[in-house]
């Protein structure tokens, strides 16, 4: 569990605040993950709300991971499956 921590913030003109790197660190954020903010007791509480994409997104990977074929195979046969576009496509190789 996340140590607690404290940081003081301050609202921008547009109402945007920053979060410390620390506080993002911390839980596990990242650019463009969700917080779902509520008022309670006179606190701001800001919960981390992963999208449904994201979830999903870490399922099939872990579903990969642990059945399917190897990245290397799969980058493997993306490259030839754009060569094969491509020579349709141009009539050329790459």
């Amino acid at each position: 569990m996340a140590r607690p921590v404290s940081h003081r913030m301050i609202i921008r003109p547009r109402r945007q605040v920053t979060l410390p790197a620390e506080v993002c660190d911390s839980l596990g954020l990242a650019i463009g993950d969700q917080l779902e903010v509520e008022v309670k007791g006179g606190a701001i509480v800001a919960t981390p709300r992963k999208s449904e994409a994201s979830e999903a997104l870490t399922d099939i990977r872990r579903i990969f991971e642990a059945h399917g074929p190897p990245l290397e195979e799969i980058q493997k046969e993306g490259r030839q499956v754009r060569r094969d576009i491509y020579r349709e496509r141009y009539g050329k190789k790459q």
